[in-house]
C-alpha cells in the first residue's frame, strides 16, 4: 500500500452523520469503506480533518478500484491543505511541469528574470534569445491601455418593451452612478466602469448586461459575479420585477471563449508592447534580416491568418509563451486562450533600417492573489518577478506589472520563433545553437 503505515489507527472523534453512516478508524478500514463506496471520495477532507491524509487514503482507494498504479505521479512534498477550497478538489497528486528561467528582460527600464513552466523544447532558449536581442537595443516599452474584468447577466423580459426600457435605465448616467455606488459597495476593490447592453431573441425580449470594473491585483470574476453583480441584480428587481434572470454569466463577457467583444473593448488587462530591434543586432542575434522579418509577418500572421479565417490570432505563437507563464505563475489556464490572442506587427523604423515589433494584446486576464497563486511554488515564481501578492499602496499594481512581463516575453518568443522561421533554423537547427 503505497505510502502508508499499516500501524496507523488514528480515530477522528466526530458525531456521524447521513452522509458518512460508518464509524472512522485506521486508514485501512477508511481505504475499504470508500472502495465499497461507504464513505464518498469527495467528503474525505470533511470527514477527516485532514487534507494531507484524505490525499492519501483516496490516491490509494483509487489505485484498488482500478487496478491500475499511479507508480510515476508524485505525491509527496505536497501540502494538500492548501488546495482546499481554492484550487483542486479530490486530489490524489501532482504533475511536475519544469521550470526554466528567460531573461533578464528588460522592460520599461527594469530587468526581469521571467519563469517559464513547460514541457516543449528550445522554448524557453528561444524566448531568451529574444529577450537578447531586446536587451542588445536598449530594451522594450509598455502601455496598459485598459484594465477591467467583464461578466454579463442574461436577462428576458414578456416584451422587448420592457427589455429597452432596462436597457435605457441602465444607460442613463444618473442611473449609472447610483448603481456603481452600489456595485462598489460590495468589494474593497472592485470599481464599476462601464455597462453595456445588447438585445437579442425572440423577438428583442432578451437583455444582455455587460458590466466592466477593476479588481484591485485579483483577476476577479468571482468577485465580481457572487457579490457586486448579485447586488445590483437584488436592486433592479425592485423596478423590474417583471425580469427573468436566466444566467449570470450570460457570455456576453465572453468568458473562455474566443469574441470579438474582447478584442475591441478588452477585458482583464489591455498591453501593448514594442521594441525597436537595431539592424546589427536582427544580424548578429537573430541570424536574419529586418526586411526579411517584415515580409514573412505580413504573409504570415497578417495574410496566412486572415485565409484561415482566425479571430485575433494575427500571431506566430503568442500561447506558448502565455501558457508557460501563466503555469509558473498560478494563473487559471483556461483564460490562455483569450489572454494569447490579437496581432503582433513588424515595420522598418522611420530610420529605414532597423526593425519596429509591437504586439497588441486587448485580453491578459492574470491576477496575483487567489486561485493557483497562493501554491508554494506559484508563489515563489511570483516572489522572483516581484509581484507575489497584493499591493497594499497601490492595489492592482502587481497584476498589471504580471500582465507587461507577459507582454514582453510575448514580444520576446514572437520575434525570436519569426527570425528562426526566416532564417531556416526552425527544423534544421537547435535554436539554442543560434542564441549564443
Amino acid at each position: 500500500m503505497e505510502g502508508f503505515e499499516k500501524e496507523e489507527s488514528t480515530v477522528l472523534a466526530k458525531p456521524l452523520t447521513k452522509e458518512c453512516p460508518v464509524r472512522l478508524g485506521g486508514d485501512e478500514e477508511i481505504i475499504e469503506s470508500v472502495v465499497t463506496g461507504m464513505i464518498p471520495s469527495d467528503m474525505l477532507e470533511l470527514k477527516l480533518g485532514d487534507c494531507n491524509r484524505a490525499a492519501k487514503i483516496r490516491r490509494e482507494a483509487l489505485q484498488r478500484m482500478t487496478g491500475r498504479p499511479l507508480v510515476g505521479l508524485p505525491f509527496g512534498g505536497f501540502d494538500y491543505e492548501s488546495l482546499l477550497g481554492r484550487c483542486c478538489e479530490m486530489p490524489v497528486g501532482y504533475v511536475q511541469i519544469p521550470v526554466g528561467i528567460a531573461g533578464p528582460l528588460l522592460l520599461d527600464g527594469m530587468e526581469y528574470f521571467v519563469p517559464m513552466a513547460t514541457t516543449e523544447a528550445c522554448l524557453v532558449e528561444s524566448t531568451n534569445r529574444g529577450f537578447k536581442a531586446i536587451f542588445a537595443s536598449g530594451g522594450a516599452t509598455s502601455m496598459l491601455l485598459t484594465d477591467g474584468m467583464t461578466t454579463t447577466m442574461s436577462l428576458r423580459f414578456g416584451s422587448a418593451e420592457r427589455a429597452s426600457e432596462l436597457q435605457l435605465f441602465l444607460e442613463d448616467p444618473i442611473n449609472f452612478q447610483t448603481l456603481a455606488l452600489l456595485f462598489n459597495s460590495s468589494s474593497r476593490f472592485a470599481m464599476l466602469q462601464s455597462i453595456r447592453c445588447a438585445i437579442f431573441g425572440k423577438p428583442g425580449m432578451n437583455l444582455y448586461v455587460r458590466f466592466t470594473c477593476s479588481t484591485g491585483d485579483a483577476v476577479g470574476m468571482n468577485m465580481v459575479v457572487s457579490k457586486c453583480v448579485q447586488r445590483v441584480l437584488d436592486t433592479l428587481k425592485n423596478d423590474f420585477p417583471d425580469m427573468d434572470v436566466v444566467g449570470i454569466p450570460g457570455n456576453f463577457c465572453s468568458d473562455m471563449k474566443p469574441a470579438a467583444v474582447n478584442l475591441i473593448e478588452g477585458c482583464g488587462k489591455s498591453v501593448l508592447c514594442q521594441a525597436i530591434i537595431k539592424e546589427e543586432v536582427v544580424t548578429k542575434v537573430l541570424k536574419t534580416n529586418v526586411a526579411a522579418l517584415v515580409e514573412l509577418n505580413v504573409l504570415k500572421n497578417l495574410n496566412g491568418s486572415t485565409v484561415a479565417g482566425t479571430l485575433g490570432g494575427f500571431i506566430a505563437h503568442t500561447s506558448n509563451i502565455v501558457s508557460a507563464v501563466f503555469l509558473a505563475t498560478g494563473q487559471d489556464p483556461a483564460q490562455i486562450l483569450e489572454s494569447s490572442r490579437w496581432i503582433t506587427t513588424m515595420e522598418v523604423d522611420i530610420n529605414g533600417k532597423d526593425l519596429h515589433i509591437s504586439v497588441n494584446m486587448p485580453s491578459i486576464e492574470v491576477g496575483t492573489i487567489g486561485g493557483g497563486t497562493q501554491l508554494a511554488s506559484q508563489s515563489a515564481c511570483l516572489n522572483l518577478l516581484g509581484v507575489k501578492g497584493g499591493n497594499k499602496e497601490l492595489p492592482g499594481s502587481n497584476s498589471r506589472l504580471l500582465a507587461t512581463i507577459i507582454a514582453g516575453s510575448v514580444l520576446a518568443g514572437e520575434l525570436s520563433l519569426m527570425s528562426a522561421i526566416t532564417a531556416g533554423q526552425l527544423f534544421n537547427k537547435d535554436v539554442s545553437e543560434t542564441a549564443s
